[in-house]
């Protein structure tokens, strides 16, 4: 899974230039170019307000296709997305506050790791 490609699929896809994420996000096109060609890893802030701009929930940035499996599981079990019950968003909060601290480097581990292990978790079912 490469993150620079999802955000240019999803961007495409809903028919939007670079300028409409920038008049969106207030972010730099300059800044959505370098991300979309992997020169910059974007912080999960910066993600958060490029999926915003996208209309696509954040975890949909993290899968690849539409594999929605998981989303679907919890909320048939009559739960909520966990990021917006009150312990999930103070949960999610500070996570992407301690991932706001991280260096570039340590993010792009931190999102290489999930991706592996979102890649495992799919070979195993």
């Amino acid at each position: 899974m490469d993150i620079c490609e999802r955000l240019r699929q999803f961007r495409e896809a809903r028919n939007f230039s670079q300028g409409d994420i920038e008049r969106r996000t207030g972010l730099l096109r300059c800044y959505i170019s370098r991300v979309e060609n992997g020169h910059t890893v974007p912080s999960l802030e910066t993600l958060e307000k490029i999926s915003r701009a996208l209309e696509v929930p954040m975890y949909q940035l993290f899968i690849d296709g539409d594999d929605t499996a998981g989303r679907q599981e919890l909320t048939s079990k009559g739960n909520h997305d966990w990021a917006s019950a009150r312990r999930g968003y103070r949960l999610f909060n500070k996570f992407r506050n301690a991932v706001a601290r991280m260096s570039e480097k340590d993010r792009a581990v931190l999102l290489f790791t999930a991706a592996k292990m979102i890649d495992m978790k799919r070979r195993s079912r």
